[in-house]
């Protein structure tokens, strides 16, 4: 009880998170940690553990160590706080539908003095390459799905460009051959954090659609049958997060506050080596073994060529024979194929895709078939607002940053793809 009060003090309290990231010392490598009271240990390749200090991340939301980079959080972080003198303009270019009202923020708003959008396109065919050169645009805002193309012809087209901003999350409808060749000589952002709350809770919600079985509160309904059964409790099971960033972050944070265990997955174990939420943090070459221990297992990674298909056959082939899969992340990420004849046969018990490999989900899929499948149309964090909000902090928060020469939020690797 009291390491549980320390750990919710410290979480809580900035200047003692502060002192106490101060004091941790991290030291050799490792492929995963654990927490143990409230204070997290981390265990090599040997089994052995080693003792940390417990801390919390800067801002009580990034997963990251202190010291990373910074990363957008619309719960958490703070808005508008930027100051300084502006020392240089922005000469933006948008690939963007120039019709999108989500972008009118950006259209229409009030922009910081000395910036001025040259140019709104879908295509190459929108602009006049000679005139843009001659303009020496330095800042390319890309919100159209179908901008993989385009992009990289842009940025061979126009060298001066130097900043590159996704209105997205994922970046896996712009990723290329040519963005990562280009991606040397510019920095691309994303909208991370802008998003995750709302899958959050889809995320909690799929999870009580099948600990309280609700098809058949529904059936019963119908059925005017007034049938008392058994029903699974969420507190004290446990949620494997596939994808660790700041998606399976919110997911953490509310299973945490259901009482349910935590275990996560991401390529790099020691970024969440501290986080609160997550009693164990395992790399990907661990993937069976959040598998083996979940009753819950939820997917929120990236699209890259390291994350495709990597909840295989064989992966599923790990899961409990009572355990949900849950897809936040990309369609792809799962074997689709091997996950419906795991459902049909009850090696799973029931899947919750807001995602699927094909999208619109072909009409011949048979998970349109499965009872024990909840099915969403790729819209979970489809607010009314959530894109205008995405562009909002690309005029509010990212620009401001840019004219003023600071750090940008939500720095994106093109290379690994996020």
């Amino acid at each position: 009880v009291v390491s549980a009060m320390l750990k919710h003090l410290i979480r809580r309290t900035p200047v003692l998170s502060s002192l106490v990231s101060s004091l941790a010392a991290p030291t050799a490598s490792t492929s995963a940690f654990t927490h143990f009271g409230g204070l997290q240990t981390r265990t090599g390749a040997t089994g052995n553990t080693n003792k940390q200090h417990l801390t919390t991340m800067q801002g009580g939301y990034n997963s990251d160590p202190p010291g990373v980079g910074g990363y957008w959080n619309r719960e958490t972080s703070k808005h508008g706080d930027v100051s300084g003198k502006i020392v240089k303009e922005a000469r933006i270019v948008c690939l963007s539908d120039p019709d999108d009202k989500d972008n009118l923020p950006l259209y229409e708003g009030d922009l910081p003095e000395g910036s001025a959008i040259l140019k709104i396109g879908a295509t190459m065919s929108d602009f006049d390459i000679d005139a843009l050169r001659e303009a020496e645009p330095n800042v390319l805002f890309v919100s159209h799905a179908k901008s993989r193309e385009p992009l990289p012809e842009l940025l061979a087209a126009l060298p001066s460009i130097e900043w590159v901003h996704a209105r997205s999350a994922g970046i896996d409808f712009i990723t290329s051959a040519g963005l990562s060749a280009a991606s040397d000589d510019i920095i691309l952002t994303n909208a991370k954090g802008c998003f995750s709350s709302t899958l959050a809770e889809y995320t909690l919600m799929a999870c009580s659609y099948f600990a309280k079985d609700l098809p058949r509160l529904l059936k019963n309904k119908k059925a005017k049958d007034w049938d008392r059964y058994d029903v699974l409790e969420l507190r004290g099971s446990t949620m494997g997060i596939v994808g660790y960033g700041d998606i399976g972050r919110a997911c953490a944070k509310l299973a945490d506050a259901y009482g349910m265990k935590v275990v996560a997955l991401r390529r790099n174990p020691k970024k969440s080596m501290y986080d609160p939420y997550v009693a164990k943090v395992y790399g990907q070459e661990d993937l069976n073994q959040v598998m083996e221990q979940s009753d819950y297992i939820v997917v929120a990674a990236p699209l890259t060529d390291d994350t495709e298909g990597l909840v295989s056959a064989d992966a599923i082939s790990h899961a409990k024979s009572d355990a949900v899969l849950i897809n936040v992340g990309r369609g792809p990420i799962i074997d689709e194929e091997a996950m419906i004849a795991a459902l049909q046969d009850g090696t799973l018990k029931g899947a919750a895709m807001d995602v699927t490999t094909v999208e619109p989900l072909p009409k011949e899929s048979a998970l349109w078939e499965l009872e024990n499948v909840l099915l969403s149309p790729h819209n979970m964090d489809k607010t009314a607002t959530f894109m205008k909000e995405a562009t909002e902090f690309f005029v509010n928060e990212n620009l401001q940053r840019y004219v003023r020469d600071k750090d940008l939020l939500n720095p994106v690797d093109a290379k690994i793809g996020y």
